[in-house]
């Protein structure tokens, strides 16, 4: 912080740069891949941690999805029942004790999702994480983690 900034200003500026980012590298982000693969930014997020669960889970529920994502359930629904009506995703009782559902990725899904992949990494390193030192990256992930572990 500079000598003569006010702590208040400081937070207040530091506030604005996360938001701008956010929204900066989301939008370009979101924009590469429609036009890569079709898919929007949330259909990815969904697609990928349903991804990333099934690897070690058997039945991935609608609630643990909700809590990996950090997204609202009712965001999360509504996300769930687009991609399912577009075949991305189906969701069905779950077999081990019959009780919520289970989201499953479907073959069109995972086509999508690898198909999008590529389109996706590219996109974060030109829009973000190859914009920055790999010390810059450090203290992203540092802040990310001092935040996250508060929860």
């Amino acid at each position: 912080m500079s000598p003569t900034r006010r702590p208040e200003t400081a937070a207040r500026d530091a506030w604005r740069a996360y938001r701008r980012l956010q929204l900066l590298v989301d939008a370009e982000v979101a924009r590469d891949l429609e036009r890569a693969s079709g898919l929007s930014l949330p259909d990815h997020e969904v697609l990928s941690a349903v991804v990333e669960m099934a690897g070690g889970e058997h039945c991935i529920r609608v609630g643990r999805l909700t809590a990996r994502m950090g997204w609202a359930h009712a965001r999360l629904s509504r996300q769930l029942g687009r991609m399912e009506r577009r075949g991305l995703i189906a969701r069905e009782p779950c077999e081990l004790d019959g009780r919520g559902d289970d989201v499953l990725l479907t073959d069109a899904g995972r086509d999508a999702y690898e198909r999008a992949a590529p389109a996706h990494a590219a996109s974060v390193e030109r829009h973000l994480t190859g914009l920055l030192t790999p010390e810059q990256l450090d203290v992203l992930i540092g802040i990310e983690r001092t935040i996250a572990d508060r929860r």
